[in-house]
């Protein structure tokens, strides 16, 4: 599978095109749209997600609620655009531009970006390079993860850290309908008071807050990925696709760090046997990924978010074309979008765990490839 998405922050719409989809896969807007409405919540987020309510259009590739197999096109209208037509036209020629952004901001592409595509209106980086993106991404991957129940894989996301307050206690599934009631993605309504206090003061002090989300997925049949060749690795791979989402810095599979300072005999998941279960392990240190494969426990993959770069106390830069010294520009944003990212990471991930099941079990249509997935699911019980 593949996917492409066209749009800027502040333009008309958000477009994604989706191709390799097997055909049968029951789909509608009720399987995207309360995952947009995801991406939208947490406390801390900022002004434009009241103005915005997103929603998903199929434009192509569904028919009577389900695919068709031919190329999914996803459209979302950005609301906000009516506040901008005259600044983002297409066509409107005008220079100078109004609102040009000249002032780039510490820790956004601003910068980098202007001297690479040799923009001196800031405007023409930060439009695309904006996590506003991210709603095309999730759209495309609830349609992963859409795939992905259908052959009895589960996932969850959460929140294991907002700056320094850290939710401790170990996850169980069961607690999944408290996350998904939580302004915060916890099921530590403890934490969570420290979390909203955390990020009052924060907002009142006009700087943001970072943390950490952890992501899981259980149901994975054995053998996703390869351990042949560098690029099938599905650690590489989903790791590429944590660190393609914007403030995104780290990312570790199962207790990769704390392994990192315990000896192997303390690390290393031992196997057991028994006629009920098939093959098992009593711990998960690797996270369910063992030579680039998963090996049918549960999937952990946690990652680590920088604050928000725009600042409402914003750090000092330079102009770049009166190469003055200068205040960076403000944009409107978050005190934190740390609940929000959780979402958008079990979106990708979730992408690239639906590609590498088409790619082990081929198909053109959704019962082939659940045939399939179940009678892999049986000889690796069997073996």
């Amino acid at each position: 599978m593949r996917y492409l998405t066209a749009g800027e922050s502040h333009g008309p719409r958000l477009t994604a095109i989706v191709e390799g989809l097997p055909s049968q896969l029951p789909l509608g807007k009720t399987d995207i749209d309360p995952w947009l409405r995801l991406r939208q919540g947490g406390y801390g987020r900022g002004r434009r997600m009241v103005i915005e309510t997103d929603e998903v259009q199929l434009m192509s590739g569904v028919r009577g609620g389900v695919t068709t197999g031919a190329p999914v096109t996803l459209d979302i209208e950005n609301r906000d655009f009516r506040n901008w037509t005259e600044i983002m036209a297409p066509e409107s020629g005008n220079w100078p531009r109004k609102k040009a952004l000249t002032d780039a901001r510490p820790g956004h592409a601003d910068l980098t970006g202007g001297i690479k595509y040799r923009h001196k209106d800031l405007r023409d980086v930060l439009e695309r390079a904006s996590a506003r993106e991210t709603a095309a991404r999730v759209a495309v991957g609830a349609i992963a993860l859409k795939l992905l129940g259908e052959v009895g894989i589960q996932g969850a996301n959460f929140v294991r850290r907002l700056g320094p307050v850290e939710v401790a206690s170990p996850f169980n599934w069961d607690a999944l309908e408290t996350i998904e009631n939580s302004d915060l993605r916890t099921w530590d309504e403890d934490a969570a008071g420290q979390m909203r206090a955390l990020i009052d003061q924060t907002k009142a002090a006009g700087d943001t807050l970072g943390g950490i989300l952890e992501v899981r997925f259980r149901g994975l049949p054995v053998g996703l990925g390869s351990y042949a060749h560098w690029d099938r690795k599905l650690d590489s791979r989903i790791a590429a696709a944590v660190m393609s989402v914007q403030a995104m810095k780290g990312v570790e599979i199962g207790s990769a760090f704390e392994n990192a300072a315990r000896p192997g005999s303390g690390v290393h998941d031992a196997l057991y046997r028994d006629e009920a279960r098939g093959y098992r392990r009593d711990t998960n240190g690797a996270g369910g990924l063992e030579g680039g494969m998963t090996n049918g426990e549960e999937l952990v993959i946690r990652v680590a978010m920088k604050p928000i770069a725009t600042l409402m106390r914003p750090l000092p830069t330079v102009n770049v074309v009166t190469h003055e010294a200068s205040d960076a520009a403000r944009e409107r944003s978050d005190t934190t979008a740390v609940p929000a990212a959780g979402v958008i990471l079990q979106c990708v991930i979730g992408w690239v765990l639906a590609d590498a099941v088409l790619e082990k079990f081929g198909g053109d249509t959704l019962p082939e490839i659940q045939e399939r997935v179940a009678a892999a699911r049986a000889y690796a019980a069997e073996y």
